[in-house]
């Protein structure tokens, strides 16, 4: 299916062309483990995916084919959440529970896309949205700052491994069904 397709965009209009148009490559900027779930999150330098298990180590593992089996959030998003909730500094990636920080790229772009992270193949499959633990972590208010910044969550199309500081690309000509 053609990016924007989904969305009821016809892919030859000049919007489909813009939406299916060049990105800018991004990158991995930080990688995040949930061993359980509630469970302080673990920061990795490096990570392994895999089909049947995602990424390894998380709580989410051992769920093929599941939609969630990676959660991503740009590190723009998380100056804007700050800003929403009056801090100075940018929200950690550790009160957002999210996998992947990237930076450099805009996820919006990538919804109804393939994508790489290093070697690994990803299918953007919706928004990542907040839960209701976002007040409770960030304080009163974090749900509504975290609401249309929440990122993306996808599923593994090819495993493998994954680093800090790895390209953010879309796969070219390749786009989710």
């Amino acid at each position: 299916m053609a990016a924007g397709a989904k969305r009821g965009v016809n892919p030859e209009s000049p919007l489909g062309r813009l939406i299916a148009g060049p990105m800018r490559p991004g990158r991995l900027a930080w990688i995040g483990l949930r061993p359980a779930r509630h469970a302080p999150l673990v920061a990795a330098e490096r990570a392994r995916i895999t089909i049947e298990a995602g990424l390894v180590g998380d709580h989410y593992a051992g769920r093929p084919g599941g939609s969630r089996q990676v959660t991503l959030i740009q590190a723009e998003d998380l100056a804007a959440i700050a800003g929403f909730l009056g801090r100075a500094e940018p929200a950690s990636p550790f009160e957002l529970r999210r996998n992947l920080v990237v930076e450099g790229i805009n996820l919006l772009g990538l919804a109804d896309k393939r994508f790489r992270v290093g070697g690994v193949l990803l299918e953007a499959t919706g928004g990542c949205h907040p839960c209701s633990r976002m007040n409770e972590i960030l304080g009163d208010g974090g749900y509504n700052a975290v609401r249309g910044r929440g990122g993306l969550t996808a599923r593994v199309v090819e495993g493998g491994e994954i680093a800090v500081g790895d390209a953010v690309t879309v796969e070219t000509a390749v786009t989710a069904r």
